[in-house]
């Protein structure tokens, strides 16, 4: 697979690395966990397909697994942290897996019902709302490094959809999107890349991450 043209004016938002959790499935929110050596190497693999891109902010969640990601691309000089761009805080779930969740609340959805002693769908949401509005009137193209659930309502709200129709969306780790403008049609909202990677990732679908 050959790696995406750079286009102007477009929000490159890439999800961390794998972690120990995202290969079970735990879900990962304010624990601050590294990544994998493998979560790096895939990291290094996707690495040149942003090298070339001028880059007019670099913005990075403060959690060091995305740190990292940003550092290992090759970014970390320019990276400013923002703290809305962590992952969901998963409150009395943290830790746990959808599955074991789910037996003791059958058919709890994060993306519907948040999570108790946590955030909420519509505080998510409302990151990903002040995300976008803060980068409205900015210029050229932006580098965001982040995380799996939150990268999913962030791309919901990006095209002026529901928070829970971030569950439709799926991000692995070390993978870049690209949110952006339809071509020729001004104000409207796309997304141009979706959950693009060098290489398929083969552990099993995680729960969260």
């Amino acid at each position: 697979m050959s790696p995406p043209a750079s286009l102007p004016q477009r929000l490159y938002f890439i999800r961390h690395g794998a972690t120990a959790w995202s290969l079970t499935g735990q879900h990962t929110g304010r624990t601050d966990i590294p990544l994998l050596a493998e979560g790096e190497q895939q990291v290094l693999a996707l690495a040149p397909w942003l090298h070339g891109i001028a880059f007019s902010r670099v913005l990075t969640s403060p959690l060091q697994r995305a740190r990292r990601t940003c550092e290992l691309t090759g970014l970390g000089a320019a990276a400013e942290i923002d703290p809305v761009l962590r992952e969901w805080d998963y409150g009395d779930y943290e830790g746990r897996r959808s599955v074991d969740i789910s037996r003791d609340r059958p058919g709890w959805n994060v993306f519907q019902d948040g999570c108790p002693g946590g955030e909420s769908p519509p505080q998510v949401a409302a990151r990903a709302d002040r995300l976008i509005a803060g980068l409205a009137t900015a210029e050229g193209n932006i580098a965001v490094f982040s995380h799996g659930q939150f990268g999913c309502v962030l791309a919901a709200r990006w095209i002026a959809l529901a928070p829970a129709q971030g569950q439709h969306f799926v991000l692995d780790p070390a993978t870049l999107s690209i949110l952006g403008g339809r071509p020729g049609h001004p104000g409207i909202r796309a997304i141009a890349l979706w959950n693009a990677s060098p290489a398929p990732f083969t552990a099993p679908l995680r729960a969260s991450q």
